[in-house]
């Protein structure tokens, strides 16, 4: 009989939570082509602009110094007024200034350098509250059962980003120019941050939940009251440094800012470096290196969702939060160091089967934004996700620019990929050695 009950309760059930999820999966799309535009449009502008690989590399790096700094910062916003309205600016700032950098090419050598990498770091620091708002967004309207899978699919959205717009920024740019590209994915992020403005609530207020849902997500653990500008305590008090404090001291927390690092050198190499790669080291056309960026983009999106599907069903079946996160991680992980074999191949179709096989392992391990809606307290979830990022986001930093130093120094890509590879491994042991029990972290009053 409880069986009947429980179906019929599940059969009136509103599911707007899955709209939501969507919608966090179409702007981190979108959020990670646009910072793909440059690594597109690179070959050809490097060319134009007379770039070496060094100067590149810190072009490339320019989005990361800002991500970084401004990851706390974000963070406190999301926690003092809500994901809603932090976001949408966020969303309409990065694509305005996305748009702009189609302009640089008409300013002569050194202006244009200077204007590009002020206008990749102001995209750095438009985007800084996505990630933390999507981890904030998932605890409010996703019980713990669920949560794995909800951040695993609005994470993979990095990896469609590549499946669906390498091709069309590559044909853009082959046919009509490189700052073509930069005004096509501009536009396309304003017309997203009108929809996100129209379509996008807590559970609170969304007009479309019902009864039903919104008990369900709450029994389940979902911090339905976490999100929205209507947050009367967040408003009053917001975070406190000494949660700063705290966070930074936690030993969990700190194995999991490492992993993370680690984790996001890969999706630095494969955001910058590659489709150079493709062209300067193996020698296909622009064009051919849009398409062909495709098949480890898919892997990794196949791999993203099934290893956010994985997890959820380890913790279903051992009931062990930690069992059901690390094993995903540390084997996607220990995968993902395939990346090295590429430089014992000759063939392109090996090389690129390769790299499937390293991004396929990367997206089942990229579980870090599901630990950081299990373990952020309730008070300071921006904060938490923003000190996540900004450690993670580090490598955005410093990727593009060793890579950059190796490949001048070198000659080939062939250490850069052995120092990818080795991230990986690292980011492997701090979940094994470092992190420890995986649970939400309480912090004390001051």
């Amino acid at each position: 009989m409880s069986a009947i009950v429980s179906a019929v309760t599940e059969a009136r059930r509103s599911r707007v939570r899955l709209f939501i999820v969507t919608m966090l999966f179409l702007v981190t799309t979108v959020n990670y082509a646009d910072r793909a535009t440059l690594s597109i449009a690179g070959p050809a502008l490097s060319k134009e602009l007379h770039l070496d690989p060094v100067a590149m590399g810190y072009v490339f790096s320019a989005f990361g110094w800002s991500y970084v700094i401004a990851q706390v910062p974000g963070g406190w916003l999301l926690d003092r007024f809500g994901s809603r309205w932090v976001y949408a600016i966020s969303i309409i700032a990065w694509s305005l200034v996305t748009m702009l950098q189609g302009w640089v090419g008409f300013l002569s050598a050194g202006p244009a350098i200077a204007a590009l990498f002020a206008l990749r770091f102001l995209v750095g620091f438009a985007e800084a509250p996505s990630f933390p708002a999507n981890a904030r967004i998932v605890a409010a309207w996703f019980p713990g059962n669920e949560r794995g899978t909800a951040s695993a699919f609005f994470n993979s959205g990095q990896y469609f980003a590549t499946v669906l717009f390498a091709p069309l920024m590559g044909w853009i740019a082959h046919e009509f120019g490189w700052r073509y590209v930069f005004d096509v994915m501009g536009a396309l992020g304003l017309l997203m941050g009108l929809i996100w403005i129209k379509t996008m609530y807590g559970p609170k207020d969304h007009p479309a939940i019902n009864e039903a849902e919104f008990d369900y997500i709450k029994e389940g653990g979902a911090l339905v009251d976490l999100d929205g500008p209507n947050d009367a305590r967040a408003a009053e008090s917001g975070p406190k440094w000494d949660h700063l404090r705290q966070l930074l001291s936690n030993r969990m927390l700190l194995g999991v800012y490492i992993g993370q690092y680690c984790i996001t050198t890969l999706t630095y190499f494969f955001l910058t470096w590659f489709p150079v790669y493709l062209v300067k080291e193996r020698g296909l056309s622009i064009l051919q290196a849009g398409f062909v960026a495709t098949l480890p983009a898919l892997s990794g999106f196949i791999g993203g969702v099934l290893g956010g599907i994985i997890s959820d069903a380890l913790l279903r079946k051992t009931q062990s939060l930690t069992l059901a996160r690390k094993i995903p991680i540390v084997g996607g992980m220990l995968l993902s160091m395939s990346i090295i074999a590429c430089n014992y191949v000759d063939g392109q179709a090996l090389v690129v089967g390769l790299m499937a096989l390293a991004f396929f392992g990367k997206g089942i391990g990229a579980l870090g934004w599901a630990v950081v809606s299990d373990t952020s307290p309730k008070e300071a979830g921006g904060l938490s996700g923003g000190l996540f990022n900004t450690f993670g986001n580090m490598a955005g930093i410093t990727t593009p620019i060793v890579i950059g130093y190796i490949v001048a120094g070198t000659g080939s890509f062939n250490g850069a990929l052995v120092f990818v590879g080795l991230n990986a491994l690292v980011a492997a042991a701090a979940y094994l050695f470092i992190v420890g029990k995986i649970e939400r972290v309480h912090l004390r009053r001051s």
